[in-house]
């Protein structure tokens, strides 16, 4: 039997986070089961609500009642898109997981695509985005150099445009399963695992409908995770501008022992506050980059879980929920 022929009927999960997305739920339904329609392969949906506040969750137990393909697992509050991801992986039971957004930025006529490049051996399949079509300017740039800084200052290479819309073979995904630090970066995570991996590349669409959850704020954050997770340059800049700093120090007292026993003393003022502010600001910087470290080991060595569930809709298991 051939590897090609070995991938028949065999079973794929697609799953995808939402938060407060119950406008562009039954759209994404309808398009995933278009794509998948003409492919010889069983499926599942599952979706993951991290915590929404709107309809989402009742347009959720509809589409399970509707098709025993979806489920559906309610966050007892929002966790976040990373850990939304990483719980919809722990639940597929595929040969492969395809993860993608539920805004249908993610298109999901590109299934087959990456499916393809699976059948052809890969493990990983990466979407590259080129571009968004309803991305300014400010995000655009910004992006780009984010990522410029982060393969700067990381061991790990993460090619710009990299999203969380990729193909796992079930090897891979049972070695993803087995990291479980709290601030996640999966982008980085998949990047670093290894594996025989692959890209395409895609031009994201505007969402079908709403607007974007994702924050200036939350996109802050979410870079600073993937900063902090995969490099120690910031402490060692912090080490290196701590010595530089010292050095500068000593040169300076030598100035002003020199002006005292050459008798050429004036009045230092400026230079007393100029050294002060720098220093001062210098060090405050360096024990909030410390402190943001420090946070995230005290997050760890608690062992709180990544996420609970509040209900777990599909495969007759609406009776656990709540409205």
């Amino acid at each position: 039997m051939t590897f090609l022929e070995n991938q028949a009927k065999k079973t794929v999960s697609i799953v995808a986070p939402v938060y407060n997305e119950h406008l562009n739920i039954e759209k994404f339904y309808e398009e995933v089961t278009t794509a998948m329609a003409d492919l010889d392969y069983d499926y599942e949906i599952i979706f993951v609500d991290d915590g929404s506040r709107d309809a989402t969750p009742l347009v959720l137990s509809r589409l399970t009642q509707r098709d025993e393909r979806v489920r559906a697992l309610i966050f007892a509050r929002n966790f976040g898109h990373q850990s939304a991801l990483t719980c919809g992986m722990d639940h597929a039971a595929g040969d492969a997981v395809i993860t993608m957004d539920g805004d249908l930025q993610h298109p999901p006529e590109m299934i087959p695509d990456l499916l393809q490049r699976w059948r052809e051996g890969y493990d990983v399949v990466q979407t590259i985005r080129l571009a968004t079509d309803d991305a300014g300017v400010f995000k655009r740039l910004t992006s780009k150099l984010y990522y410029t800084v982060l393969n700067v200052i990381s061991p790990v290479h993460i090619r710009p445009g990299g999203s969380d819309f990729r193909l796992l073979d079930k090897r891979v995904l049972k070695t993803f399963k087995l990291f479980r630090e709290h601030d996640r970066f999966i982008r980085g995570l998949i990047a670093d695992i290894g594996y025989r991996q692959t890209t395409v590349e895609f031009v994201a669409p505007k969402r079908y409908a709403g607007e974007s959850k994702f924050s200036l704020h939350k996109m802050l954050s979410f870079a600073l995770d993937g900063i902090m997770a995969y490099s120690k340059v910031p402490l060692r800049i912090s080490f290196y501008t701590g010595l530089l700093s010292g050095l500068l120090s000593i040169l300076m007292i030598v100035h002003v022992l020199y002006c005292d026993l050459t008798g050429r003393t004036t009045p230092g003022w400026t230079t007393t506050m100029i050294v002060v502010c720098l220093v001062g600001g210098l060090q405050l910087t360096f024990l909030g980059i410390i402190g943001e470290y420090i946070g995230r080991i005290f997050e760890e060595v608690k062992g709180r879980p990544l996420y609970w569930i509040k209900a777990e809709l599909g495969h007759h298991r609406d009776d656990d929920a709540p409205w």
